[in-house]
């Protein structure tokens, strides 16, 4: 368990109860977490997270995201700024706020003696407004939600680290929510798995449900998510919606072609930089010149050229071009 700072923190905002700021449901201003040893885990974020979107919330390891989501949770209290969440001030507004909210953070926590379905009832029974009566048909139905209606009985410590991200899962969908916050969902599970989680993403955010999810596996983000924000260091890159994202980065030259060491070379000779052959052909940073011309060079060296052409760019490009580096683990 992370030290709550006893630093000087922001007098938080007063807001009206279980309203959003203009169609904003998670929404940071300056935002600042520095640990007692000195460490600078957030520095001054500014996230906005619009109502009704599948947000996903990128960052190589330390970059600051899961310090960032118990933050806006009322786990640890920032050192300065503010955080709203649902329109309300957090962690001032923790009560008020987290049962409009359904949480999977750094995996869920179980009692491995019980059942699957023994721990969604304990934590139904937590829920100070969980209609008692209506408890097992809210059991039943997360547990078929997420496909363990099978294993229900089964002890939850015989589980797969796949079917006990379904169990944390399943306890966030017990009562309607307004929001949904998972840290990395589809971890431990096989591509089967993944899809289906993937799938149940988006009939939440159809249902009216805002969903914030981390993860480390971009294709994750760009296939389910609406919007991204990407972290480096514990400062925010950029955020906005992910076809915009991937829409200002650069895509890749590609050339198919059965010579790759004559296209790699021409290519070479004509300035082309960043060349990556492979068995197929020849990709590289697309220059700042007529392609036409490149391609003329090609086929005048002799090159059999079968295509041609610039890819359009991938979050992943986005976010190498962003932060100068590869994907890592979420941190």
């Amino acid at each position: 368990m992370e030290e709550r700072s006893d630093e000087g923190t922001d007098p938080p905002v007063a807001g009206t109860a279980g309203a959003s700021d203009e169609g904003t449901v998670i929404a940071t201003r300056a935002l600042t977490k520095r640990f007692r040893g000195g460490q600078l885990a957030v520095d001054g974020l500014d996230l906005t997270v619009p109502a009704g979107s599948v947000f996903g919330f990128l960052g190589p390891n330390g970059s600051g995201k899961t310090t960032t989501i118990r933050m806006l949770m009322g786990l640890i209290e920032p050192t300065s700024g503010t955080a709203r969440v649902l329109g309300q001030p957090m962690p001032r507004a923790t009560r008020a706020v987290l049962p409009h909210v359904g949480a999977l953070i750094e995996g869920p926590a179980l009692y491995g003696f019980l059942s699957g379905r023994d721990n969604l009832l304990r934590y139904d029974a937590a829920d100070p407004t969980a209609d008692p009566r209506t408890r097992r048909t809210r059991v039943e139905a997360a547990l078929d939600r997420v496909g363990l209606t099978a294993a229900a009985g089964k002890k939850a410590k015989a589980y797969s680290l796949g079917m006990k991200q379904r169990l944390g899962l399943a306890a966030a969908l017990l009562q309607p929510r307004r929001l949904l916050v998972l840290d990395e969902p589809t971890n431990g599970l096989d591509p089967q798995g993944m899809r289906e989680i993937r799938s149940l993403v988006r009939e939440l955010a159809s249902d009216g449900t805002t969903v914030f999810l981390s993860s480390h596996l971009l294709d994750e983000i760009e296939q389910v998510c609406t919007h991204a924000a990407v972290m480096a260091q514990g400062r925010l890159i950029t955020q906005g919606p992910v076809a915009e994202l991937a829409a200002g980065a650069r895509g890749r030259l590609v050339v198919t072609t059965p010579d790759p060491g004559d296209a790699a070379r021409v290519l070479k000779e004509q300035g082309v930089t960043d060349l990556v052959v492979t068995e197929t052909g020849v990709s590289a940073e697309p220059p700042d010149r007529e392609l036409a011309e490149l391609n003329a060079a090609l086929v005048t060296a002799g090159v059999r050229v079968r295509g041609f052409g610039v890819e359009r760019a991938s979050l992943e490009d986005a976010f190498v071009a962003l932060t100068g580096e590869g994907f890592d683990v979420a941190g």
